[in-house]
């Protein structure tokens, strides 16, 4: 079984995605449906997906999760939007789970110029609020956040955490620290687990180099163990430094030295354990 854990699609026939601004993000400024995925996910025998939501939309949540439920999708699960502040938010999750397989939520802290934003009491509410509904948080930090993220993992062990992209280590600046301290510091907490995605992204887009990025991912992958990494694509976002086969070549790079079973953990098996993906 392989799983793609964490990619996006998005019509901007239907509505904008606000952060998609700036000369640099053209080549992705248009839309992304499955059709143009599945191609690339049949030549690298990808089994199934995880759609993650990428703007602060409801309906965005929505539309992805009809999509999901329609015959023949290869998404299994939605990491979707709403807002976490909202006293009516056990009522919204319900809603949204009856309407597809909605497995969990995100919204994009590194965004909130509060870097303490997860520390908020209304936002540990809501957090809580997820856990009982029996879904998956998707942590999306950068270092600037990393504290605050450690703290909030720590004080809700109830609630399964997942740490998109690495934490954004700061490849292209070819710095370790204080990125892979407090990635280890994460990791200690046992109700997270760490996607090896988005990690080219974060390399200069042009110039990187297999060589360049492996030492982060491996460090997480020591981190975390192999129990507890997600493989992820980041599609179509990855397309601004390489293609999908780029992707998943330096994913297997990353886990060759593992075992049989842990290779298939991180290719797919933990996808399916952390998000629910029980069908499959």
């Amino acid at each position: 079984m392989r799983i793609d854990a964490h990619h996006h699609l998005w019509d901007l026939g239907r509505r904008p995605q606000p952060w998609l601004t700036g000369e640099a993000l053209d080549p992705i400024n248009r839309t992304f449906e499955a059709a143009e995925l599945e191609p690339l996910l049949d030549a690298h025998g990808i089994d199934a997906t995880v759609v993650v939501q990428s703007s602060s939309s409801l309906d965005e949540t929505r539309e992805l999760l009809a999509g999901a439920a329609e015959s023949g999708s290869p998404v299994a699960g939605v990491v979707g939007w709403a807002d976490i502040a909202d006293p009516a938010l056990p009522e919204v999750l319900a809603s949204l789970a009856a309407a597809g397989p909605l497995v969990g939520i995100r919204h994009q802290v590194q965004d909130e110029s509060d870097v303490w934003w997860l520390g908020r009491p209304e936002i540990r509410q809501g957090l809580r609020e997820i856990a009982a509904a029996g879904l998956v948080y998707d942590l999306l930090v950068t270092p600037r956040e990393m504290t605050a993220a450690v703290a909030t993992v720590q004080a809700l062990p109830e609630l399964e955490f997942v740490l998109d992209h690495g934490g954004k280590p700061p490849i292209a600046a070819d710095q370790w620290e204080p990125w892979a301290g407090q990635l280890a510091a994460l990791a200690a907490l046992p109700n997270v687990s760490c996607k090896l995605s988005g990690l080219i992204t974060e390399a200069d887009w042009d110039s990187w180099r297999p060589q360049d990025v492996l030492p982060y991912a491996r460090h997480l992958l020591d981190a975390f163990g192999p129990e507890r990494v997600l493989f992820g694509s980041d599609w179509p976002v990855c397309t601004l430094a390489g293609r999908y086969a780029d992707v998943y070549a330096l994913a297997e790079q990353a886990v060759a030295a593992l075992d049989p079973a842990g290779r298939d953990a991180v290719l797919g098996g933990n996808a399916a354990r952390v998000y629910g993906l029980n069908q499959l």
